[in-house]
């Protein structure tokens, strides 16, 4: 799909539909803008809508903004952590450099800031991401070989209400943004989809598998659902 890159909105993707009327923006699930428009009308008319709806399109990305703000020295997933540094040269830079992501931050810019905050976010989720292919696979092969589980392969996204996922196939997709969870959740998720190999359902049989593996999966289901799956 074509891309947009904006100043201030930063990645616009943009789709083509047969069912399109009009030009229209909305928020997608990974949270960038998503435009739809007619088959054949010029992309100049994105362009355009972007120059006249600016304030509605701020109103739209603020309602999306994470439930946390970004802070010095916070914890990133299960082994990154947040630097802020102030930038000698005025430049603005977010980079990952190790286990640390480093911030460089001029004084005409702050951590509220939306464009400083998408950035961060974008660097935030290459990082989650690479410590979610490096655990949840290692985890759900030991959970599954635990307790007699058989699951076809792995899938990964962040652009999803969920957490996880199971399909009739027995692949697992799995929310890169279970690293932000306790460690105990992360297990209750995979053992619930892992259960799902077993029992395409909510039923009580479901519940029987999962409290197998889980003793504590009442509990572990109300703590996720005070959690947010997203990034």
């Amino acid at each position: 799909m074509p891309i947009i890159q904006d100043k201030e909105f930063g990645k616009i993707t943009i789709r083509r539909s047969v069912r399109a009327r009009q030009v229209s923006v909305r928020l997608a699930p990974d949270g960038t803008l998503r435009a739809s428009l007619p088959m054949y009308a010029p992309t100049l008319l994105v362009k355009h809508l972007l120059r006249t709806s600016r304030d509605e399109l701020r109103k739209i990305l603020a309602r999306s903004k994470p439930e946390y703000k970004f802070e010095n020295g916070m914890r990133i997933g299960k082994s990154h952590t947040l630097i802020v540094q102030d930038s000698y040269n005025q430049s603005f830079e977010v980079i990952r450099h190790g286990q640390q992501i480093l911030v460089k931050l001029p004084t005409t810019k702050h951590l509220e800031d939306v464009d400083v905050a998408r950035q961060i976010r974008d660097v935030v989720i290459a990082a989650i991401r690479i410590e979610a292919k490096s655990y949840l696979p290692k985890r759900l092969s030991f959970l599954a070989e635990k307790y007699g589980f058989i699951y076809e392969k792995t899938r990964f996204s962040h652009a999803s209400g969920r957490w996880g996922s199971c399909s009739s196939t027995g692949t697992i997709s799995l929310n890169i943004a279970l690293m932000k969870l306790p460690f105990e959740l992360i297990d209750y998720v995979i053992i619930h989809e892992l259960a799902h190999t077993k029992q395409m359902n909510h039923g009580s049989r479901f519940w029987a598998v999962v409290a197998a593996a889980d003793p504590n999966f009442k509990s572990n289901r109300r703590a996720l659902k005070l959690q947010n799956p997203s990034i």
